[in-house]
């Protein structure tokens, strides 16, 4: 079947690649890592090879702001801690640059958004970005309630309170000031059984006034964006899914046993549609029109003493707070000493850090050095890699944040991946179960074997435990003998789950391209071979690469190695199955060499963007600059058909050791 080159799918011209955010307050675990900065890393080197390294911005940094930062420093203080809070973030942010340097994650900027040189790009743009808000209408000052600790005599930031979370569904038992830990938003006064972290009281509330943005203005343009998203092919189902339940009506959910004091209050409220309990049902469900009626009816059913839950919907998006460590937020209107949210400016922060990048670099290294030829031109996208909890901020807050801006910003493409769990369990820093850090990880495996691992999960389909055996502490079996229990981690007829995918670095992949190497060097002189591979071959090769191609326009990095890996295998069955058939024939073992050389040629370029470090060290050793060989422009050549496309005749190879690796088997 011939190969089909007229379909394959579109890429930008430029793009910008994020990552999620890491707070500012915690080394990178696993879960960062491995959920987020590998896809992230992924695509983005592959989109380098694919596009051009010049028309690719890959973005990411420290959370430095918000309460969680406040109490952490807060805490470390009370053990002795003498450094500023700024000490305190910088030493994370370096923490983390390191581990994310250490798994070969290629940002182009790893910034921090209170730390220079992004700080003062990312204060800048906030202030305009507020200031043209509220000139277009979109903010409102609103006077809500804040946690109050009568004790400590200070209002709560919000992670300082604690209580359990009120929407209707949500089993979290570790709900803050206004959102819980798996991302549901409520106000305050939602909040069940609050508890100060400060003094362990309940406190009370009381009023302040902040800015909010009118997010249920843009109710219809979400539902259009969902219907749009429906249709693309790059959008994952759990996004839309996700999404629509916050667009849903706002509603109250009374349990039955307290209908009778609800019926004698039903006639205060605003307009309403009640729904009877069916079958088993323990609630009934009150809908409003808006979420200002709904409002208003809780204040009625709380002085009734009914209790409630309500539903996911559209609220007005919190902008600014009254805590010092912030982003300062400009004066608007008689409003001062305001600080900007963390979740609001962290939405935007990519685009700051963006334009740090761009004023930064050298004339020549980016096609453009304008920020909106990369956020906001027809030939352009950006892509957010995100975790799932952050479904709300990125596909609902920041949506509607772009349209009412008016700047022509176009909406991003979110890739969201499910949790990594750890041993079948999810694993949280501020949890029960504690997840191993990134860095340590290291300690028991190579940056390679574990972005493969990752990447072969499909966190795009599901929630998938990452079971190291290093970390396995379950019991294998008890040594006869000696009756002692043998640990899972201790026990070397374990197979290592996390090494699964290594295995076809080291074997298959390995193999290839030390026969290549060491092929050439005792028959070809140490050159390339001077013929070129079979028709089948180059086929071969071609479709291998437009394979690998859709499947990583579709963020499918599962999908996309197994096809470099299958390729590969089959390739290397034919090495093995020619080069026997030739032994002792010259000739014919250097055409079995041109076809392996075409296979590992295909094979390196599909696999660098997974494992780069291993497929540079072998287009080292067959002599080509990078910027040549993993370019797409050439990616079917053959190795022998890139020298002659370069000008070269004849090409040498580098001499490969006796007994060199190209990816290591052990730590």
């Amino acid at each position: 079947m011939p190969v089909d080159f007229d379909h394959r799918p579109h890429f930008p011209v430029r793009a910008v690649i994020t990552g999620g955010m890491p707070y500012g307050n915690k080394d990178l675990h696993f879960g960062h890592i491995g959920g987020v900065f590998v896809p992230a890393d992924f695509f983005a080197r592959f989109l380098r090879d694919r596009i051009g390294q010049q028309n690719v911005v890959f973005v990411s940094g420290t959370d430095c702001y918000g309460s969680p930062i406040m109490e952490g420093y807060r805490k470390l203080k009370d053990t002795g801690y003498e450094g500023t809070i700024i000490d305190y973030v910088n030493g994370h942010h370096q923490n983390q640059k390191s581990a994310l340097d250490a798994y070969g994650i290629s940002l182009d900027l790893f910034a921090g958004s209170g730390l220079e040189p992004a700080k003062g790009f990312h204060e800048r743009l906030t202030a305009e970005i507020l200031k043209r808000l509220h000139e277009k209408g979109y903010l409102h000052k609103m006077s809500t309630l804040q946690f109050y600790d009568t004790e400590a005599k200070q209002f709560l930031n919000g992670r300082q309170v604690i209580g359990r979370c009120p929407v209707k569904g949500c089993k979290s038992e570790k709900a803050y000031a206004d959102e819980c830990d798996l991302g549901h938003q409520f106000d305050p006064q939602e909040l069940i059984a609050p508890v100060s972290q400060l003094t362990g009281t309940k406190p009370e509330l009381r009023p302040v006034d902040n800015w909010y943005f009118d997010l249920p203005a843009f109710q219809q343009e979400l539902e259009k964006l969902m219907d749009e998203w429906d249709l693309d092919e790059q959008v994952r189902t759990i996004v839309t899914k996700t999404v629509r339940e916050s667009l849903a009506a706002p509603v109250m959910y009374i349990q039955n046993k307290f209908r009778a004091d609800f019926d004698a209050t039903e006639g205060q409220l605003p307009q309403h549609v009640l729904r009877e309990a069916e079958g088993n049902q323990q609630s009934f469900s009150v809908e409003f029109q808006n979420w200002q009626d709904r409002d208003q009816a809780r204040d009625i059913l709380e002085a009734a003493h009914v209790r409630f839950r309500t539903s996911k919907t559209l609220l007005p998006f919190r902008i600014t707070g009254n805590i010092d460590w912030g982003v300062p937020a400009p004066e608007l209107e008689d409003t001062k000493d305001l600080t900007v949210w963390c979740w609001p400016e962290s939405l935007w922060a990519p685009i700051s850090f963006t334009q740090t990048v761009l004023a930064g670099a050298p004339e020549g290294r980016y096609s453009s050095k304008d920020w909106k030829d990369w956020w906001c031109a027809d030939d352009a996208k950006v892509y957010q890699f995100i975790g799932q909890d952050n479904i709300y901020f990125y596909c609902v807050a920041q949506p509607a944040l772009w349209v009412a801006l008016d700047w022509g910003l176009f909406q991003d493409t979110p890739i969201a991946n499910y949790h990594i769990l750890f041993m079948n369990k999810k694993a949280s820093s501020s949890g029960n179960i504690k997840p191993p850090m990134a860095a340590e990880l290291l300690d028991h495996y190579t940056a390679e074997q574990l972005r493969c691992h990752w990447l072969n999960l499909g966190l795009d389909q599901k929630a998938v435990s990452f079971s190291p055996k290093a970390y396995d502490t379950s019991v294998s079996h008890k040594d006869k003998k000696t009756g002692e229990e043998i640990l899972v981690k201790d026990d070397p007829r374990v197979v290592d789950p996390a090494l699964k995918e290594s295995a076809f670095l080291t074997n298959i992949f390995n193999r290839l391209a030390r026969s290549c190497f060491y092929g050439a060097q005792n028959v070809c002189d140490g050159k390339l071979p001077s013929m070129d591979a079979d028709q089948d071959v180059l086929d071969a090769c071609a479709q291998a690469t437009l394979d690998f191609e859709k499947a990583a326009y579709d963020f499918d990095a599962h999908g996309s190695l197994a096809i470099a890996e299958d390729f590969c295998r089959k390739a290397n069955k034919r090495w093995t199955d020619e080069s026997k058939a030739a032994k002792g024939d010259d000739p014919a073992y250097e055409h079995a060499l041109a076809n392996a050389f075409a296979a590992l040629r295909t094979t390196t370029l599909l696999m660098h963007a997974a494992v780069p470090f291993g497929c540079e060290k072998i287009c080292d050793h067959l002599g080509f600059a990078h910027e040549d060989f993993f370019s797409w422009e050439h990616a079917f050549q053959t190795p022998k058909q890139l020298a002659e496309a370069l000008g070269e005749t004849e090409h040498a190879l580098v001499t490969l050791p006796p007994k060199t690796d190209f990816f290591s088997k052990n730590k």
